[in-house]
């Protein structure tokens, strides 16, 4: 506010004054007589120390003319000697924006500063650096108190303009370093070091002798091996390991007095630092014609290098450099031994790297926390179970508390079927975080307000600091949104290649000799699954808004993300995110899809639900199966029809294990919805209800009765009358419209496709389809299908109604004659009716049923597999019909063709068992005894 009323220039303001006194018909004169005279009468009042009388006066000149900077200086003068100099202060900082002096502004900066109010003084030095820019003292003063206050881009900005006027520094560069890294600006922070290290290999193009500093203040300015070392690591963390290389070898060779030595660049490999071995000799052979240099070089130098060859993936190299430095003393170098350990653990060499943690671990003065529960995981990756036990056993007696041990412990537990103990540990973990919660809400009270003083800004007192950080504890900033979004990526990832590496064993785990294994694979499943599934982004409510990722990308920047140690509360502040995301977005069209979650493709995870699912119902936890599986249809990650249809078609394969017939049904007959016009979706039904009891219950269910009866219908109208079809672009399929053929029937049930919807329970999503979903209808049929008839007249041989059966397999017999399960269905369906007492000829209806079943033979014995089942239906006619001769003589046919082939046909326990019915009811018992000793034992 200050820089927009008081900032302008008075020179300009002053002529525009005088130009409006003279328009004023000799009124400006008096007034501006008028103000002269009351400004003489305050000077007057100040030199008579009639300090209230001079206040008073000066006090109605700002009120006439603001702009008045004598009176404000005055003013300023009278309240410092009445011992009020914070009021005096603010009164010359108004005073200043009058002037435009650079002096003024630096005292003004100066005693802000001694009175403690630093977001004044700040302001103070940048109103000094716009009037003198060369002031490079006022540019560290304020970057000196930025940086005591915690305003971190303030300092940068500062530091930043001083290496403008100073470039190559390095005072200035290790002040402004911190700050960078801080701020997460590495690509600024190495730029800056590159140029000072550039610049100093030109001013010195020779080096020098060795990479010491000497206490002059020349050499404390030149660019030695802490500033090589900086680089080099920078480069590391940026990922730029090739750099970091150059930076080391020419870094330390330049300071070695050989920069002359370029040849040395033409090797790929360190040989110009290889160590010298007992005899002087090379230690580690190199092929080339350059022979190795065997110049010294520091161990954190050398480090560096380990550290950039083993991410390059350069392993061997690496690993000779890291072992150079893993020979020192640990309590000297314990921080270079942590660091080459989590390069090795982040590679996942969990060999190399379990060592050094436990190196580290043995000795009090290198131990913490973080190294105990580092070696735990190196163990556990390694199958070392017990000992990774009694590495995070150890971490908890030395911190009670510490959570992440305890579940870690638990999942170990859980592995090793000790389901006691690691429910224990959770247990405690959650009355840990429940005592915790109670005492963050009972710590957390209302800051008190202080007063804010004569700051004309607002000051950020250490206390109120203390309290806006309790008071936002809970909530997470986009930088720790996206680190920790980072971390959940690295366990996804981790956890996805144990998945992948445990897989092969359960599929051979047969025999239950893999039950660990199997074990630890659910438990990891199961953190991936439970990932996913908590991912609000991932289950929009809105049909066509497909997943755009964790930081979606809109005109603005915007960031929402998952984030925080306690899962619940990084869900709700992602959640809180993405309203927000979704609030600023609106009425935008916007459908950029991603097709990846935190590093795995959704056809991944999508692998995992259905192994997650197949592996909970062998276990018998179809419910917790079935329920991840209908979660994940509803995700917006697989909205596509082909994987939605591959989910169902899992949740039918889970329910078939676990002998949930009603759960089949209902996923075939959305399958039929879904694919409307397809024979497939009839065959998946079929299939998954092939025999036995409570399959058949399912089949002959009222429910898929009416909804197979209004398929037929459908299909009759759209070939018969195709105009009476009208497209429903809510549920995605042709319904039937409104006729006059159907005038007498109940209103309620004109539209079959609508009434179908609502019996189902389908979810209908009130929204406009889109121009692809449009460009999706099925194809009208044309002529007849036999299969929905055929299915329908099975169904109804099912529930014995064979009379209604003989009437929609004869309709599909004239579509499809020629084919071999309709003749049989035919033929059963004739029999069976026969075998009623309501039939009224009996002989015409076996008539019909033997010569269906003759031509069935004709279509079918031509099969390789086909002669067998022919027989055996034959035998199972006449076996219906009571004559046991002619049933003998075809069940025999079917046991001499297994014997003749030397392999046991489908059919063979049926004919032998069918067959031992008919001996045991004819008295021939031994012949039954015999077939039970060669076909039906053990």
């Amino acid at each position: 506010m200050l820089s927009k009323d008081w900032d302008f220039n008075i020179e300009e303001h002053d002529v525009e004054f005088k130009d409006d006194l003279r328009a004023a018909s000799g009124i400006g004169k008096r007034k501006k007589k008028a103000l002269r005279s009351l400004i003489g009468e305050g000077n007057q009042a100040y030199v008579d120390s009639d300090l209230p009388e001079a206040i008073r006066i000066m006090q109605e000149v700002i009120r006439i003319e603001p702009r008045a900077a004598s009176a404000w200086s005055v003013l300023a003068q009278c309240y410092e000697d009445t011992d009020e100099p914070q009021k005096a202060l603010q009164l010359r900082i108004m005073a200043a924006h009058l002037r435009h002096d650079a002096e003024e502004w630096d005292r003004l900066a100066r005693h802000s500063k001694d009175l403690g109010y630093n977001q004044q003084a700040l302001y103070c030095y940048r109103k000094l650096y716009r009037l003198d820019p060369s002031n490079v003292d006022a540019l560290w003063d304020r970057a000196c108190l930025a940086k005591d206050m915690g305003e971190l881009r303030t300092a940068r900005h500062s530091l930043v303009a001083i290496l403008k006027r100073f470039p190559h520094d390095l005072t200035v560069l290790n002040e402004v370093r911190p700050i960078l890294i801080e701020l997460s600006e590495l690509s600024l922070c190495a730029s800056l070091y590159q140029g000072a290290f550039d610049h100093h290999q030109q001013s010195n193009s020779l080096g020098r002798a060795d990479g010491t500093r000497e206490d002059n203040e020349k050499a404390a300015n030149h660019f030695g091996l802490l500033e090589v070392l900086v680089l080099a690591d920078l480069y590391n963390s940026l990922g730029e390991y090739e750099h970091a290389i150059n930076t080391i070898r020419k870094g330390c060779r330049w300071l070695q007095g050989r920069a002359a030595q370029k040849f040395w660049d033409v090797c790929d490999d360190d040989r110009e630092y290889d160590l010298p071995g007992d005899d002087g000799g090379d230690i580690y052979p190199r092929a080339g014609d350059v022979r190795p240099g065997l110049y010294t070089l520091d161990v954190n130098a050398r480090h560096r290098l380990a550290i950039a060859r083993l991410k390059l993936g350069e392993i061997e190299e690496g690993k000779m450099h890291a072992n150079i430095v893993l020979s020192q003393d640990a309590f000297d170098y314990g921080a270079l031994f942590g660091e080459t350990a989590d390069a090795f653990f982040e590679l996942e060499m969990y060999a190399d790297a379990g060592p050094i943690y436990e190196l580290l671990g043995s000795d009090a003065a290198t131990s913490s926390l973080y190294v105990l529960l580092q070696a735990a995981v190196c163990r556990r990756m390694l199958g070392d179970l017990r000992e990774a036990v009694d590495v995070y056993q150890q971490v908890i007696d030395a911190d009670p508390t510490n959570n992440e041990a305890k579940m870690k412990l638990a999942e170990l537990y859980e592995i090793m079927d000790e389901p006691r103990k690691a429910l224990e540990l959770v247990y405690q973990v959650i009355d840990s975080r429940k005592r915790r919660a109670v005492q963050r809400d009972e710590g957390v009270k209302d800051p008190s307000e202080n007063s804010q003083g004569a700051s004309l800004f607002e000051e950020k007192s250490k206390s109120k600091a203390k309290a806006s950080t309790n008071k936002n504890q809970g909530r997470l900033t986009i930088a720790q949104l996206r680190d920790l979004e980072e971390q959940r990526k690295q366990e996804v990832m981790k956890s996805y290649k144990r998945v992948e590496e445990l897989w092969p064993l359960i599929l051979t785990n047969t025999q239950g000799e893999h039950e660990e294994a199997e074990r630890e694979w659910v438990l990891e499943a199961e953190k991936l699954v439970e990932t996913f599934r908590e991912t609000r982004n991932l289950f929009l409510t809105t049909r066509h808004n497909p997943f755009r990722g964790m930081f979606p990308r809109y005109r603005s920047k915007r960031l929402h993300e998952e984030a925080e140690e306690n899962r619940m509360v990084s869900r709700l502040e992602l959640i809180e995110q993405g309203n927000l995301l979704r609030r600023s977005k609106e009425g935008e069209d916007s459908r950029a899809k991603v097709d990846f979650y935190r590093g795995l493709s959704f056809d991944n995870w999508l692998r995992i639900f259905m192994q997650y699912a197949f592996i909970l119902t062998k276990r018998n936890q179809y419910e917790l199966a079935d329920e991840v599986l209908r979660h994940i249809m509803i995700s917006n990650a697989y909205r596509n029809p082909d994987l939605q249809d591959t989910i169902r078609i899992t949740l039918i394969t889970c329910a078939m294990m676990s002998r949930r017939y009603t759960v089949v049904v209902e996923q075939c007959r959305k399958l039929i919805n879904t694919h409307q016009f397809n024979n497939e979706p009839f065959r998946i039904l079929v299939v998954a209800l092939a025999s036995g009891l409570p399959p058949t219950d399912s089949f002959i269910s009222s429910t898929l009765q009416k909804h197979l009866f209004r398929e037929i219908k459908l299909n009759d109208a759209a070939i018969k009358k195709p105009d009476t079809l009208k497209w429903n672009a809510t549920g995605g399929r042709y319904v039937l419209t409104t006729s006059k053929a159907v005038e007498g029937e109940d209103m309620a049930k004109l539209n079959e496709g609508e009434d179908m919807l609502e019996e189902e329970g389908e979810e209908v999503l009130a929204e406009e389809p889109t121009d692809a979903d449009k460009n999706k209808h099925p194809r009208i049929p044309i002529k007849d299908n036999p299969m929905i008839v055929a299915v329908y007249g099975q169904v109804c041989i099912a529930a014995k109604s064979y009379q209604s059966a003989i009437f929609y397999l004869l309709h599909a017999y004239d579509y499809c004659p020629n084919d071999p399960t309709i003749c049989l269905c035919l033929a059963i369906a004739s029999i069976g009716r026969a075998m009623q007492r309501q039939s009224d000829n009996r002989h015409h209806l076996i008539a019909q049923g033997m010569a269906f079943l003759s031509q069935y033979r004709t279509l079918r014995k031509s099969c390789p597999d086909g002669l067998a089942e022919v027989e055996f239906n034959f035998g199972r006619a006449f076996q219906q019909l009571g004559l046991h001769t002619h049933a003998v003589v075809h069940y025999e046919r079917v046991l001499e063709l297994a014997e003749t082939n030397h392999a046991e046909h489908g059919l063979t326990k049926e004919a032998a068992y069918n067959l031992s019915l008919i001996y045991v009811t004819t008295g021939a018992i031994p012949l039954a005894d015999a077939l039970y000793r060669r076909w039906l034992s053990l």
